[in-house]
């Protein structure tokens, strides 16, 4: 899972689609406020929508999403 930066590029800020912070989050086998499994790694909790792989809540070291950042997950590599 990544966060991203989606807004306009100021100088010294992160390029729109910039990976700005990234987490393995695993599942914790709980379910979250918003109803669907929780996962979690790294500073990063997540309610994932496992038909979708939609994020429907998200904390960064405890704080929701910041206005402008969006998420982005893909599978872990396991081959190997």
């Amino acid at each position: 899972m990544a966060a991203e930066n989606s807004g306009s590029h100021a100088a010294g800020s992160p390029r729109p689609g910039a990976a700005i912070r990234s987490a393995v989050v695993t599942a914790t086998g709980e379910t979250g406020e918003s109803g669907y499994p929780r996962y979690a790694g790294e500073g990063m909790v997540a309610d994932i929508d496992p038909a979708t792989h939609t994020v429907q809540a998200l904390l960064i070291d405890g704080s929701e999403l910041d206005y402008g950042l969006s998420v982005r997950l893909s599978e872990r590599d396991t081959d190997g």
